[in-house]
């Protein structure tokens, strides 16, 4: 994706008017925006931060109250608020697969789906575009009939065109991107975890992990120890937001290092179709880890052996600081600090079965005041990771409060020759360079909500400057996720509902960003609260607002008109700031 950023309005040199004046305003907690821009009295949002490894949908106090008296399901009701009623039609009112793409159906007349394609052509909602991205990139559409954008490979007796020239060049759109034979074996338990037995048998009859000795994984890229972690940029792993559309716009944006959302051990093993989509990794994704979570190693290091065989990945990441109770409250997450032995054996056997590079996340620890992950740090160096991200919270903390860049400082300080990066609060250039260069307090930085709220973070830091980005360029780049989401999720109504809704879950945090223009003191800090303000037109106020009907005007915008019936619930507090 290619961003001008030569015109006097798109950059932006202003600098912190003085010392002083940056302090007093930061105590406040208030972010600094000129007078001109401001409205009315003061609106803050005082809910506590929550960012997206924090699984519970915002609710109010009423819905809580609610939800303690259901023993299971807690998030139905916001499940089914996202979902579009159009999806829950009979099968018998929706077009079978194979007659959308002009082909003869196998199941005949017994198939339970609509076969009668002019009564669905002249039900089927209007297309909400003339250009298809299936068709123009790989020269057919694979939704054929059932695409919102049908018109683009549809002629007038519905049949579908193709443009031969594209489809021979079958161009390959992501890795990771698994059969159901796979599938099957696993709920059938037909497949073979050689080098996890061998390691259990062996595990701790020595100080040694041998790897020589065993089958080396077919589709790694790179053999461990290879990656020069230190100095690059990381996009974190995020649950929800961290798809691979989003960190496609990352790429685009120049960030070195991407990692898949986290995958629970349990559930590959088991098969699930949704939690091996994870996994995908899109061409552009150079230097590329998976991240897995659990909490038995033999759990973890089957489905790391499993995933070293079959994915094509740089490095796997074990997840040791998600704070939600449902990781937490089964010893998983951030739990795993309270169990070094634990987590010598996961990060010891993950070595030993696969052969990438194995890297940890971790917090600083589970109780405030209590910091564990410094003494951690040489012991999981000598187990054999490549490189720990130390997140400058604690579990309690989870993502209130200010990080401990101080503490990650010493947490590097700890290490001999293991690489430790840091995470928390990153929202600008000059942050990320006072941390590595200034304070040298981590040897990289991992960023995950300084990125969802102004992806181009990447490129002011390679740049050093701020990029005052008009709110006509931040459209554009909705539009390119858009475009990427239509592409990984469908263009079908339920890809486009999906499409929809993922863009919405990104909206909540993107609308925190403040425009450097409008800000008195630069740069924006990310637990300011704003005042109200006003943009420096309709769409940028509108790109400001914390409503949800605003954030729906917007994705109408790259969209199109969204369903009557369509609603939409933030799954994440992201509107809100630390106290």
């Amino acid at each position: 994706m290619t961003v001008a950023t030569d015109s006097p309005a798109a950059k932006s040199d202003a600098q912190p008017t003085n010392q002083t004046e940056e302090l007093t305003v930061a105590n406040k907690g208030i972010a600094p925006i000129k007078e001109q821009f401001l409205v009315g009295p003061t609106a803050i949002n005082k809910e506590k931060d929550q960012a997206p490894e924090a699984l519970e949908p915002a609710q109010s106090e009423e819905t809580k109250e609610k939800d303690k008296e259901k023993p299971s399901g807690q998030h139905k009701n916001r499940r089914q608020k996202n979902k579009n009623k159009a999806h829950q039609q009979p099968t018998s009112s929706k077009l079978c697969v194979k007659i959308s793409l002009g082909q003869p159906c196998p199941f005949g007349d017994s198939c339970t789906f609509s076969h009668d394609v002019a009564s669905y052509m002249a039900s089927k909602e209007p297309d909400l575009g003339s250009r298809c991205i299936f068709f123009d990139t790989y020269g057919r559409c694979r939704y054929g009939l059932r695409c919102r954008f049908a018109s683009a490979h549809t002629d007038a007796e519905f049949r579908q065109t193709v443009d031969q020239e594209k489809a021979d060049t079958k161009i390959l759109y992501a890795y990771n991107d698994f059969s159901r034979d796979l599938m099957i074996q696993l709920r059938k338990k037909q497949v073979d975890f050689e080098r996890s037995e061998a390691f259990n048998k062996t595990y701790g009859q020595d100080d040694t992990v041998r790897t020589g000795d065993q089958p080396r994984a077919k589709k790694t890229r790179v053999s461990r120890g290879s990656i020069d972690f230190r100095g690059k940029t990381y996009l974190a792993p995020l649950t929800t937001v961290g798809n691979l559309p989003f960190r496609r716009i990352c790429k685009g944006f120049g960030v070195d290092i991407t990692c898949s959302e986290m995958a629970l051990a349990s559930n590959l093993l088991q098969g699930q179709q949704s939690e091996w989509a994870l996994l995908k990794r899109h061409s552009s994704e150079t230097l590329f880890g998976i991240q897995l979570a659990g909490n038995k190693a033999d759990t973890l290091g089957r489905a790391a052996e499993l995933v070293g065989r079959e994915c094509q990945m740089d490095f796997i990441d074990i997840n040791m600081g998600c704070p939600i109770d449902m990781a937490y409250n089964t010893g998983g997450g951030s739990a795993l600090l309270a169990h070094p032995p634990k987590i010598q054996r996961m990060v010891q056997m993950l070595n030993s079965v696969t052969d990438c590079d194995v890297t940890v996340k971790i917090r600083t620890g589970i109780s405030n005041g209590v910091n564990l992950a410094h003494s951690l740090i040489p012991k999981i160096e000598s187990w054999g990771a490549s490189l720990v991200t130390v997140h400058g919270r604690s579990r309690q903390q989870r993502y209130t409060k200010y990080a401990d860049w101080q503490y990650i400082g010493q947490c590097r300080q700890a290490s001999v020759n293991l690489p430790v990066f840091g995470g928390g609060d990153v929202l600008s250039w000059e942050d990320y360079w006072d941390h590595l260069e200034t304070q040298k307090q981590a040897d990289g930085i991992m960023i995950g909500r300084g990125a969802l709220m102004k992806p181009w973070i990447f490129k002011e830091i390679s740049e050093r400057k701020v990029w005052d980005i008009s709110s006509t360029e931040r459209l554009d780049i909705l539009r390119d996720y858009a475009h990427h989401a239509m592409e990984h999720w469908g263009t079908d109504t339920q890809g486009i509902d999906n499409v929809r809704r993922y863009l919405l879950e990104w909206q909540s945090f993107l609308h925190r960003y403040i425009p450097a223009g409008l800000l008195e003191v630069l740069p924006q800090r990310m637990n300011d609260r704003p005042p109200a303000f006003v943009g420096r037109n309709d769409l940028e106020t509108l790109m400001a607002s914390d409503k949800v009907s605003d954030w729906i005007r917007i994705s109408e915008m790259v969209l199109g008109p969204a369903p009557e019936d369509f609603t939409f619930v933030p799954k994440h507090k992201s509107n809100s700031y630390s106290s």
